[in-house]
């Protein structure tokens, strides 16, 4: 047996659970940081290991996020008002049932679509950069689901079983 077919079975042994979990992790990571900026209010959570764990909970959305919308990022058919809304609210919930693992399918679709958007509107020079690999990241999780290491999966599979 060769090096390439030891490796392929060694990845092939990889339960999808675990990437997935993974993948959603890394999906949720940049818009909950965006949305992070984007409001106001209590700081909750602490350093765990070293790494920073804590985050604001929205009670307001910051002045200066309605101005980006205003300025920045333009929307057609949508009020920057309303956007500001919007964005920060699904940057915000999104995320979080990303990693949990909740609605999984349906808050990848959503980003997705946020990705688009901002891709065809806000920075159409940004395809290469980063909304490719956001937008590959959550087809994987829409056409594959969350995995075994979820709230989907505990809630849902387990009542069809």
């Amino acid at each position: 047996m060769n090096i390439i077919t030891t490796i392929a079975r060694w990845m092939d042994a990889i339960p999808y659970s675990l990437i997935a979990l993974f993948l959603r992790i890394v999906a949720a990571h940049p818009f909950f940081v965006s949305g992070q900026t984007k409001i106001e209010g209590p700081t909750v959570g602490g350093e765990l290991f070293g790494l920073d764990l804590s985050f604001q909970i929205p009670t307001a959305v910051r002045d200066s996020t309605f101005a980006l919308f205003a300025d920045e990022y333009k929307v057609p058919l949508i009020s920057p008002t309303v956007a500001a809304y919007v964005a920060s609210g699904v940057e915000f919930v999104l995320p979080l049932l990303l990693v949990l693992g909740l609605l999984t399918r349906l808050s990848a679709f959503c980003l997705l679509m946020m990705t688009m958007v901002i891709q065809i509107f806000v920075y159409p020079d940004a395809w290469w950069t980063v909304h490719a690999y956001w937008a590959a990241i959550l087809v994987v999780l829409i056409a594959r689901g969350p995995g075994v290491i979820s709230l989907d999966h505990l809630l849902f599979r387990r009542r069809s079983a």
